[in-house]
């Protein structure tokens, strides 16, 4: 039990509950590899589950004419907001943009686990608040930025949820994360590159100067990391 824990701590919403919480919550939670692309909800389908990462990195993609991603879920959070809030099916497509591993809950032990224990919804809806910051800053930044700024901003926060400085990335899928031609998100990485921020070959990223690249990112970064410090503090 005790490694089962220590695992399940991985994600930093669960290892924020209170032990007995943990040890009631165990035996409704299923460890999941979570490789790329894999459809965790999809757009009008329903939410069966809800998902807590320990690694990689979740995207939700708005429906549109052409894929517009709206948030990002990693280790701090949960895939599954919706069901609290009483909605069935889900209006996004999710999908991991980096490979990793979690944990899964029926939809019915979620709610009911989120009823029984306090503890746990009080971190659920502390968590949403972050969620909501993060979805409505990105919606703002990305009118009022230049790629290279939101790019910076996209390349941090994915940064902040996987373990060690790589992470594999190919351009097609940062230009469609990001709304952009794969032309200009190309200019956008090779420029940060060329200022030693980056090294960004073949698919692979990786960041070399974590503080230069924040001060690549505009401001949005610095709001979006405030509020989930705020709301991930003991």
């Amino acid at each position: 039990m005790q490694s089962v824990e220590s695992d399940l701590q991985a994600n930093q919403l669960l290892g924020m509950l209170a032990p007995e919480t943990l040890r009631a919550i165990v035996p409704r939670l299923e460890r999941v590899q979570l490789p790329m692309r894999l459809p965790l909800y999809e757009h009008g389908g329903p939410m069966t589950h809800a998902w807590f990462p320990a690694e990689g990195v979740l995207s939700v993609v708005a429906p549109a004419q052409t894929r517009v991603e709206v948030g990002t879920i990693g280790r701090e959070g949960v895939l599954g907001i919706p069901l609290l809030l009483g909605a069935k099916h889900s209006v996004d497509q999710v999908f991991p943009q980096v490979e990793g591993w979690g944990w899964r809950m029926a939809a019915d032990d979620f709610l009911d686990a989120a009823r029984m224990h306090a503890d746990f919804s009080r971190r659920l809806h502390r968590y949403a608040y972050a969620l909501l910051v993060l979805v409505s800053q990105g919606s703002a930044c990305n009118r009022a930025h230049d790629v290279h700024q939101r790019c910076a901003r996209w390349l941090l926060q994915t940064h902040d949820r996987v373990r060690g400085d790589a992470f594999e990335l190919t351009q097609e899928f940062l230009a469609e994360m990001l709304g952009e031609r794969r032309a200009t998100v190309n200019q956008a990485a090779t420029a940060l590159a060329h200022r030693g921020l980056i090294r960004y070959s073949r698919g692979r990223i990786e960041v070399l100067d974590r503080a230069g690249l924040e001060q690549a990112a505009c401001e949005c970064y610095r709001h979006i990391r405030g509020a989930y410090a705020e709301v991930l503090a003991p």
